[in-house]
């Protein structure tokens, strides 16, 4: 999946059994290219193990140089590539003016959409090494983004740890998209202590990394671990609806269906199950559970009544089988009946061919009996018995 965007560059959603563990955006839009470096700039990365190159812009394309970099302040993003370019292929610029212009012409092709051109110009900027170590190890984690972005997970991760290792950066930021990376890699086990010295280092931890440590826990089989974060987060967000179902979410994983039951029922009773994937989470879950065939009648019927469940063969099936054990048969057998033709084959027509004879509706089973055939079933044989009834 893509998770490229001008605004976020990383999202994630991670679906999981009974309705997915939804989290939000786990990482900022890239790290721009600055336009100026003041000699006198702050370091931003004390403990890079990189020495600082010393170089100025040269006499004959500083002119060039300044050029490029007014017209990259006003915006310009087209022109801004154009003369970039110009400097890229001249002989006379030094490897300072030749970054520059490689770092200002990759913000330029973001800026356009022009992603392929961004990741190459930054690879430009880091293989000339002329920039300081403020530019130059931004430039790094921007290409870092930008592969990620692209589902380029392997270079992406290959590109991050390059950066945290030279730039010695400890930045929270800058370990949750790590941990993020190890996660849509299913390196789940790595994933852990990096995001959770992620959100150790920092004061206040953004929710999504909290989520995402939860969604990494739960992977790995850690379900107290996951259980926990997901308490957590309800707790500080007890009116969030997302973080409730989370949590009904995570105890479902953990084979603890009455509590995941007891969440999504408070959430019913508040009026707050507005979406099909909730209405189903919810009696998935009671089916889940030894004798509660009529509360999945109940949530079944009141989501179709509502119009937020559909009326598909995943809800009839459900319906008719807790029918069905409860007893309910002429509700059963409607409800099979409304599944059966919605089923990619004749499986279902045939189970309700047993019920119906069952009942003694002989007629109506050898009916349903003929269309099960002619949808196509793993034992014809069981059909033509029934349709071979005297």
């Amino acid at each position: 999946m893509k998770f490229r965007s001008k605004q976020a560059l990383l999202s994630l959603f991670v679906a999981a059994a009974l309705g997915g563990v939804v989290i939000a955006d786990a990482a900022a839009a890239p790290t721009s290219a600055k336009s100026k470096k003041s000699p006198k700039a702050e370091a931003m990365f004390p403990e890079a193990t990189r020495e600082e190159p010393g170089i100025k812009p040269s006499a004959k394309a500083g002119k060039k140089l300044q050029k490029l970099i007014d017209v990259y302040n006003k915006d310009d993003a087209e022109q801004t590539r154009v003369l970039a370019d110009e400097i890229l292929a001249l002989d006379v610029a030094n490897e300072y003016d030749r970054s520059v212009a490689a770092q200002l012409a990759a913000q330029a092709a973001y800026n356009l959409d022009d992603i392929p051109a961004a990741k190459a110009y930054l690879k430009q900027a880091l293989e000339i090494g002329g920039l300081d170590n403020n530019g130059h190890f931004q430039s790094m984690l921007m290409l870092a983004q930008l592969q990620l972005g692209d589902d380029e997970l392997q270079e992406g991760l290959a590109t991050l740890d390059r950066y945290l290792a030279e730039s010695g950066s400890k930045k929270a930021d800058d370990l949750a998209l790590k941990g993020q990376a190890l996660y849509q890699l299913e390196r789940f086990q790595e994933a852990i202590p990096v995001l959770k010295q992620a959100i150790d280092s920092t004061p206040e931890p953004k929710d999504n990394w909290v989520q995402l440590l939860m969604a990494a826990y739960a992977e790995s089989d850690q379900n107290d671990a996951a259980i926990a974060l997901a308490e957590q987060l309800v707790a500080k967000n007890p009116n969030d609806k997302k973080t409730q179902v989370n949590l009904a979410t995570i105890y479902a994983q953990a084979d603890r269906m009455d509590k995941a039951a007891e969440v999504m029922e408070k959430l019913r009773a508040a009026g707050q199950l507005t979406e099909e994937r909730e209405y189903r989470q919810l009696y998935v879950t009671y089916a889940n559970m030894d004798g509660r065939e009529k509360d999945v009648i109940a949530v079944i019927n009141e989501g179709v009544q509502k119009g937020v469940l559909k009326q598909d063969y995943q809800t009839y099936v459900a319906l008719a089988q807790s029918y069905y054990y409860s007893e309910q048969i002429p509700q059963a057998i409607d409800a099979w009946q409304k599944a059966a033709p919605l089923s990619k084959d004749g499986e279902t027509y045939l189970n309700l061919a047993r019920v119906l004879w069952q009942e003694g509706r002989v007629p109506e089973a050898k009916q349903a009996a003929q269309q099960a055939l002619a949808k196509g079933v793993k034992k014809p044989e069981d059909a033509r018995k029934i349709i071979n009834l005297k």
